[in-house]
């Protein structure tokens, strides 16, 4: 018997719907807000209106092109955690009245979960158990995975996320938002060897952050002098910025292979730990080529497997909420009308 699961997802200023049948996805359709770029970030109000805007023309796209009408649909998939309250609330209700007024089973997903499972979108995947590097602007994790249901988060952040760390370094350039794609972009042309930053001695498998991002605003401030404050660096607005106008590519590059070298580090550790030769990474940073580079690079000298989602599965989309869904829908896991969205929420 076929399965055809429509899902939404609408956790921070994406608006997305997609359509999968039996695990296979037939549609995928996003609509991004450019509403945000002028407030150099994403504004929680702006964003839920938005979302109130797109989800019925962005739904609509996705059952036609899966050439299905919601009589056809066998379960509704939506984000129930975590995001922006306003834009879940958005996803979760019009979810919740479309499983109301067709009387069709809903199934809630957890958004980290479903940068995990995208792994599984493509016919090359890998073999549970394998471990997975999920990294975005919000979350920053290692994560072992047993199967499609089973989980487990075995590092994360202590605070701030890698994908802030590519955000603020952009603002601290002057760079346009969304920074962390034009940092990619300029490091491709830079010596990343130019310029040297701190990696942070954290025990075990977590993540910190915070300690880089405070070395790049000091390097920045004294126009490259030192990445430590000293009250007698005196540089002028002008130096710094002729500066980083001057050395944009190489700090780029700089700052992106150290944020790399974070992570793959903890990887690494964390494979040796378990013994699990299959490792992928998810979330919006894992779009970042030097990233992707990097992974196979490594697994090459570690004998991995490595498994990277194409670039349209990386960053916030339907598709992946939809294929969990698929996974939650074969092990009978619903959830019923009383169901209500959550900024935060645990694995």
């Amino acid at each position: 018997m076929d399965i055809t699961i429509l899902a939404i997802e609408s956790s921070c200023d994406e608006t997305s719907a997609s359509v999968c049948r039996n695990g296979k996805i037939l549609s995928n359709f996003i609509a991004n807000q450019t509403v945000h770029e002028k407030y150099g970030g994403v504004v929680p109000e702006l964003a839920s209106r938005a979302h109130l805007q797109n989800i019925v023309p962005v739904v609509d796209a996705a059952l036609k092109t899966a050439n299905c009408n919601l009589e056809s649909i066998d379960a509704i998939a939506f984000t129930q955690a975590p995001g922006l309250i306003g834009s879940l609330l958005v996803g979760t209700q019009f979810a919740k009245s479309l499983a109301l007024a067709l009387d069709k089973p809903l199934i809630a997903v957890h958004h980290m979960q479903a940068h995990v499972i995208a792994n599984l979108i493509a016919e090359e995947r890998p073999a549970f158990p394998f471990l997975c590097l999920t990294v975005s602007g919000g979350h920053t994790q290692i994560v072992f995975c047993e199967s499609p249901v089973k989980m487990k988060v075995i590092g994360e952040t202590i605070d701030d996320a890698a994908g802030e760390a590519f955000d603020k370094t952009a603002k601290l350039l002057g760079l346009p938002y969304p920074g962390g794609p034009l940092i990619d972009k300029y490091a491709a042309n830079g010596n990343a060897q130019r310029f040297k930053f701190p990696e942070p001695q954290i025990p075990g498998l977590n993540f910190s952050f915070s300690g880089l991002k405070t070395s790049i605003l000091y390097f920045l401030q004294n126009a490259g002098t030192t990445n430590v404050y000293k009250e007698e660096f005196k540089v002028t607005e002008e130096e710094r910025k002729k500066f980083i106008e001057e050395n944009l590519p190489d700090i780029c590059a700089s700052v992106q292979d150290r944020i790399i070298s974070i992570l793959l580090n903890k990887v690494k550790k964390a494979a040796k730990e378990t013994g699990v030769k299959d490792v992928c990474i998810a979330g919006g940073v894992s779009a970042n080529s030097g990233l992707r580079k990097a992974l196979k690079e490594t697994g090459v000298k570690m004998g991995w497997r490595t498994f990277i989602p194409s670039f349209e599965y990386c960053t916030d989309n339907a598709a992946m909420i939809a294929i969990t869904a698929y996974y939650k829908y074969m092990e009978n896991d619903f959830a019923d009308l009383s169901v209500s969205p959550s900024a935060r929420a645990e694995w």
